[in-house]
């Protein structure tokens, strides 16, 4: 499910919660999808649990999850409108870059660039 890169400049936190993020746009993780708690997947990564609750934190703050007590912490169906949102301004995107003159080459350095910054 998660995978760390102990060799990477990525904070632990970051992986995680990153990781989890795009399974959640890219729909691999379906909306009602339980999560392993915070003690289990630290401890299956190797790391302190409050790492892997800060990813949780920041997950459930983008409304791509949520905590139900003792029914576990599942993906939230914002997950799925928060892709929605982002589909749409993709679209917006693309017709600027048309009315601009710019080649779909060019639109699509301009996004890699935003993503890396």
């Amino acid at each position: 499910m998660i995978s760390l890169d102990p060799a990477s400049a990525v904070p632990p936190y970051e992986q995680v919660r990153s990781q989890f993020a795009r399974q959640i746009t890219e729909r691999e993780l379906a909306v009602g999808t339980r999560l392993p708690t915070v003690r289990a997947l630290a401890a299956e990564l190797g790391l302190a649990v409050n790492t892997v609750a800060r990813a949780y934190r920041e997950l459930e703050e983008a409304g791509l999850i949520e905590t139900r007590g003792r029914a576990g912490t599942v993906v939230s169906a914002a997950g799925e409108r928060s892709r929605e949102r982002v589909l749409r301004a993709a679209r917006s995107y693309a017709a600027t870059a048309r009315e601009q003159g710019l080649t779909a080459d060019e639109a699509l350095e301009i996004v890699r660039a935003a993503l890396a910054g």
